[in-house]
């Protein structure tokens, strides 16, 4: 990211000075840094609305000091119309902050020697710079991608460990622990689809990283099966945690919880070694032609059989997660 930001801030220095001839182009390397900066959203989209924020602030400013001059109640004038203009134009707070500093610059800072408008001209060079370097200059997204995706299988199968532990010896601390343990992973599988959002959109426009495409899409489809595996695991944990409180060992639920956690640290694997999918699969599939709550617990108590019901679903996300289509995946549980 640092390389990416100095190379294309000298750029627009460079095109603003050497090319257009203005003498001192703070504003193309000020843009430039802002519009990129060192954030995990790397999306192209990000960096353009952040870019047309500022050139949107500056090129107000510009319009109102040519008529309004400059001035302690000129600077009072332009920062409220830009601000109202611009949180008008977009939802998002940063972009009207943005635009607001840029044009608290305009107001206050001499004029550079020049035509009008010069510091308009110098945002729209570095807007256009800082695109062109996400695209030919790209960082790599899909470490960060990589790094969350590997976080959040480790601190699930923390929890379908815990789980397991509740339901085999009876564990009411296991089951809290497990359902603790489930619940933090929300906020790494918000960092986890922010990485790989902003890797595909990167990958989509750079010629660099378009090979990828594949392999991200992929992720996607992993990231998709892990957010709805985690939250059924979740409701499954607070069952878990209920239903031993009666002192009872359930040894046969426990492998199945198991079994499907198992499963899901495959999946997971998947994404460093392809081999491993066929093994995801075949496991699952085995698994959910099992998820008859009459065969696995014919003598257990209905909230018993209620949990192997719960398991069905969490089953057939991470199915789809292997690949297979949905409808397939639904066909290989047992009429109930």
């Amino acid at each position: 990211a640092a390389v990416q930001i100095v190379v294309a801030a000298v750029a627009s220095y460079s095109i603003s000075h050497y090319l257009l001839g203005h003498p001192i182009p703070f504003i193309a390397v000020a843009v430039t840094i802002t519009s990129l900066g060192l954030t995990r959203d790397a999306r192209p989209r990000r960096v353009f609305d952040n870019a047309l924020g500022v050139t949107i602030g500056i090129t107000l400013s510009e319009l109102l000091v040519s008529v309004v001059g400059k001035g302690v109640w000129q600077i009072a004038l332009v920062l409220f119309v830009v601000l109202v203009i611009s949180r008008a134009f977009s939802a998002n707070p940063a972009f009207a902050v943005a635009a607001a500093v840029q044009s608290g610059v305009v107001v206050i800072v001499p004029d550079p020697a020049g035509l009008a408008f010069t510091r308009s001209l110098d945002a729209i060079v570095a807007g256009v710079v800082a695109l062109a370097a996400t695209a030919l200059i790209p960082r790599n997204p899909n470490r960060d991608a990589a790094r969350e995706r590997r976080r959040l299988f480790a601190a699930v199968n923390e929890g379908v460990d815990s789980v397991v532990d509740c339901l085999r010896d009876a564990d009411e601390a296991a089951g809290e622990l497990g359902l603790a343990r489930l619940r933090r992973t929300q906020p790494v599988i918000d960092a986890w689809t922010t990485s790989l959002e902003s890797a595909l959109a990167v990958a989509r426009i750079s010629p660099f990283l378009r090979s990828r495409l594949p392999e991200l899409q992929r992720d996607s489809r992993f990231l998709t099966a892990a957010d709805l595996a985690t939250r059924s695991l979740r409701t499954i944990a607070r069952r878990a945690e209920f239903l031993v409180r009666d002192g009872v060992h359930r040894p046969a639920l426990a492998e199945l919880v198991a079994q499907l956690g198992t499963g899901m640290r495959l999946i997971g694997e998947e994404a460093d070694d392809p081999q491993v999918g066929g093994a995801a699969r075949s496991l699952l599939t085995d698994v959910a032609r099992r998820l008859d709550p009459s065969l696995i617990v014919p003598d257990g108590h209905v909230t018993d059989q209620a949990l192997v019901l719960m398991l069905r679903p969490l089953a057939i996300d991470l199915l789809v997660g292997t690949g297979m289509p949905i409808d397939e995946a639904r066909g290989l549980l047992p009429v109930v």
